[in-house]
């Protein structure tokens, strides 16, 4: 922890609490300390101080590379550079891992493959490749000695979480144990690229027929635990969005199709692409927008969705008092509150932002109001509902940069309200009345079954009657005393 706060303090990213008058005093000292004897630039440098710390804290780089509102332009622009320009490990070793893992020389498998990566993150890089029968495709290499790096800073990340939960209060109430176990599973499904390869078939049956997203098709011959091969996306990634704009693609288009497509994965789906950032998007040359990378996968079931889609159409409509009924039935407020009290709370963060455009919202007040409330009302850490939040940051970071006047409110209102009305209509509850109908009828059988074993046949013989049970016999006193008179005598005799 010394040695991460030490790096952050050297490359200015600590400079920021110094003068944070709202920032505990002892936060304020210790963010001084971390850059004694250094000299530190004038602009935080937050690339190459996550990239210092190791692949976890790229991660988090790589979320916050979407908020420009919230780190500055500068800032967001130089955290970019993690999401998929970082520097490559030399390709000797991801041939020496591609045909360990493959099990045969590299030319048995594809006929060419560039030795320069076209990107490389945190966890793995990624080569272009043409395989034996002739198909353009992407192979991703993991790292070597990542999973060794994660799991190093992984148990930092909880040690340092045990120690804050001790010291109670605010930290307590944010469960940054649990928080840090639900990361490490988040992050050791992406150091097995089998599950990688898995969760982008599931998205692509499940995306099946939306004509402007486009999910690449895995080669299962060619991937591994440590290798995956995917086709080969021919587009323009959206790290370069001027590049976009440049080439006639419609970018306030490509910001509803993103918003839309997350909509739909995480409410009527309930799984989702959770790595939803700039790296790992793409325009093809059809105008459609392609994903990749999809290590990171969120699941919702059917009762989360509910609560999901109804909280946000009850943000759209400003029912609020929904909104805060719904969060009291799904237990992420304690019941001891008042439900009309944090209806107030709701309306205060909820009516000065509805209508505006992303670009006119401070989200860093945003969200300090939100964090407030949930001190207020008691709210603990939800940590199924992590991925969301974080998804839901970057999809609307995303649509900002495609089109600064994008209102994600106005985007997301009737995908919603549509849902709403098919899954939440009196059509509905009919169907769903229905399916339950149904269910207990096709228990009929197995009931009547067990009832029948109960009852006796009327052609067969009546059942034996029980046996008599023994009369109470008085306890035989007489052996008892019998039985000792012996012993004193036999001691007596001893003695004697």
């Amino acid at each position: 922890m010394a040695r991460w706060g030490r790096t952050l303090g050297r490359h200015g990213v600590l400079r920021p609490f110094e003068a944070a008058t709202d920032a505990p005093p002892l936060l304020r000292l210790g963010a001084r300390l971390a850059r004694l004897g250094v000299r530190t630039p004038a602009t935080p440098h937050y690339a190459h101080a996550f990239e210092a710390i190791g692949p976890a804290a790229i991660k988090l780089g790589q979320a916050l590379a979407t908020r420009p509102d919230l780190i500055g332009v500068e800032g967001a622009r130089d955290l970019q550079r993690l999401q998929d320009k970082l520097p490559p490990f030399p390709f000797s070793q991801a041939r020496a891992t591609i045909e360990r893992e493959l099990g045969g020389p590299i030319a048995q498998f594809f006929s060419h493959i560039e030795p320069t990566p076209v990107g490389a993150a945190s966890i793995a890089q990624v080569h272009k490749a043409v395989t034996t029968d002739g198909r353009t495709v992407a192979v991703k290499v993991l790292r070597p000695d990542v999973e060794a790096m994660v799991a190093d800073a992984i148990t930092t990340y909880a040690w340092a979480a045990r120690l804050g939960e001790k010291l109670g209060g605010e930290l307590a109430r944010l469960r940054p144990r649990v928080v840090v176990e639900m990361f490490r599973h988040w992050i050791n499904r992406e150091l097995d690229l089998r599950l990688e390869a898995a969760s982008a078939a599931e998205l692509a049956a499940r995306m099946d027929g939306i004509a402007d997203y486009r999910v690449p098709t895995v080669d299962w011959e060619r991937t591994t635990r440590r290798v995956l091969t995917i086709d080969w996306i021919d587009g323009i990634p959206l790290t370069d969005i001027e590049r976009v704009r440049a080439s006639g693609h419609d970018c306030a288009k490509l910001a509803r199709v993103a918003v839309s497509v997350f909509l739909r994965q995480a409410i009527v789906d309930g799984y989702f692409h959770a790595d939803f950032h700039h790296g790992n998007l793409f325009v093809d040359d059809a105008g459609r927008l392609a994903v990749v990378d999809f290590g990171i996968m969120g699941r919702l079931d059917r009762l989360g969705r509910r609560y999901l889609a109804e909280i946000l159409y009850g943000l759209l409509t400003r029912n609020y008092a929904r909104v805060a009924e719904i969060h009291f039935e799904a237990g992420y407020v304690p019941a001891h509150h008042s439900v009309e009290e944090f209806a107030t709370a709701l309306r205060a963060v909820g009516d000065p932002i509805l209508g505006k455009p992303v670009k006119d919202i401070s989200v860093g007040r945003l969200l300090e109001q939100l964090f407030a409330i949930t001190r207020l009302f008691d709210m603990q850490t939800q940590p199924h509902l992590l991925l969301l939040q974080k998804t839901l940051v970057m999809v609307e970071g995303l649509a900002v940069t495609l089109d600064p006047e994008a209102n994600m409110w106005e985007i997301a209102e009737p995908f919603i309200a549509e849902w709403m009305r098919d899954e939440l209509g009196p059509e509905a509850r009919v169907a769903d009345s229905l399916i339950r109908l149904v269910r207990d009828v096709r228990t009929l059988p197995d009931i009547a079954r067990r009832l029948m074993a109960r009852v006796p046949n009327p052609g067969a013989a009546p059942p034996a009657p029980p046996l008599p049970e023994d009369p109470a016999r008085p306890f035989p006193w007489w052996l008892l005393t019998l039985a000792g008179g012996l012993a004193a005598g036999l001691g007596l005799g001893w003695l004697l």
